[in-house]
């Protein structure tokens, strides 16, 4: 099993912060948020390479910091893939960034776990990679618990057996607090599937929208992630998340 990291946004709502470091390099409770996403990773087994794609403007940034933790932390494999883009205006998206590292890295015949490289999560995810056996596609999922804070996420329809049978983008009227969040795992079936989302004229960010179109054409299951999660938008969120997480310093 391969890992894609999406590291290639802009994070303009975190301006200035992010006019000169990319947003997943942040620190927050005394390291960036990249490195917490690899360290819930860790007990995840059959890992191969963690391919971090990102635009040009931090490319050598994170090839840097790349270096420094493979140092740190030896056996770690790293691939930087620089999608070329410079600002917002001419990124690829969430979806076409998945499919270039598909493409480029040739990873079409292989498992695939995909995390944002901003998504926060206090506790190991051995347990998703558990959740995949026999599956076609899992998505992580988030309680919420507040019906007012999911219209900014997604709003899931789940049947007995934690499949998706319902998926709505930032919902006027939820239904539930259960959303979807940046952890996919496909398998090796599944994965060339992106490129035939992408062949129809489909929406190339976001990569919720790709589980989205997925749902109605093969089994999406889901895994509940425990602990805290945080998806870092705002200075705010930023602040929040750095009071809360030196809790879980080691």
């Amino acid at each position: 099993m391969n890992v894609i990291i999406l590291a290639a946004g802009y994070a303009t709502r975190l301006y200035p912060l992010t006019l000169t470091r990319a947003k997943p390099l942040l620190e927050v409770a005394g390291k960036p948020m990249l490195e917490w996403v690899l360290d819930n990773l860790a007990p995840v087994p059959g890992i191969r390479t963690v391919f971090i794609v990102t635009n040009h403007k931090f490319a050598a940034d994170f090839q840097t910091w790349a270096d420094g933790y493979a140092q740190r932390h030896p056996g770690r494999t790293f691939t930087i893939i620089d999608d070329g883009s410079t600002s917002d205006a001419d990124k690829l998206g969430a979806i076409g960034d998945i499919n270039l590292v598909i493409d480029r890295a040739q990873l079409a015949t292989d498992d695939l776990l995909v995390v944002a490289g901003d998504n926060l999560f206090s506790q190991p995810l051995a347990g998703f990679a558990e959740a995949t056996a026999g599956r076609a596609a899992v998505l992580g999922t988030y309680d919420v618990q507040d019906l007012e804070a999911i219209k900014k996420y997604n709003n899931l329809t789940l049947d007995g057996d934690g499949r998706v049978t319902a998926f709505e983008e930032k919902p006027a009227q939820p239904t539930g607090t259960v959303t979807g969040i940046a952890l996919y795992w496909f398998a090796k079936t599944t994965v060339p599937m992106f490129k035939t989302y992408l062949a129809e004229g489909n929406n190339p960010d976001q990569p919720g929208r790709f589980i989205q179109w997925l749902y109605k054409r093969l089994p999406v299951h889901t895994y509940p992630v425990q602990g805290t999660w945080f998806d870092i938008g705002s200075k705010e969120t930023l602040e929040e998340a750095n009071g809360i997480f030196k809790q879980f310093q080691n």
